[in-house]
């Protein structure tokens, strides 16, 4: 990095231009990814999961969708939690 760098605000906001590029760059593939993923998914033949059916059968695929959803919101909140706690030592320093 810049250390002998003049001016320090050109230098904080190329760096978070670089970060939004590499972020830009991270959900393409991740979107491309789940795309890619939905495709191969869609099978034409008449194929039964015999486990999946067993568990929708007895409710139990409801308790999978809920620990599912748990850790997702779990995951969400902390992603946030750790984002307000970098901004607020950005705007300190």
């Amino acid at each position: 990095m810049d250390h002998n760098f003049k001016d320090q605000v050109k230098l904080i906001k190329r760096t978070n231009a670089d970060k939004m590029s590499e972020t830009k760059k991270l959900l393409f593939f991740l979107i491309a990814i789940l795309i890619s993923v939905a495709t191969f998914s869609q099978d034409t033949t008449d194929k039964t999961v015999g486990m999946a059916d067993e568990m929708r059968s007895n409710g139990r695929i409801y308790v999978v969708v809920a620990v599912m959803l748990t850790i997702l919101a779990g995951l969400i909140f902390y992603v946030a939690r750790l984002d307000r706690k970098i901004s607020k030592l950005e705007k300190k320093s």
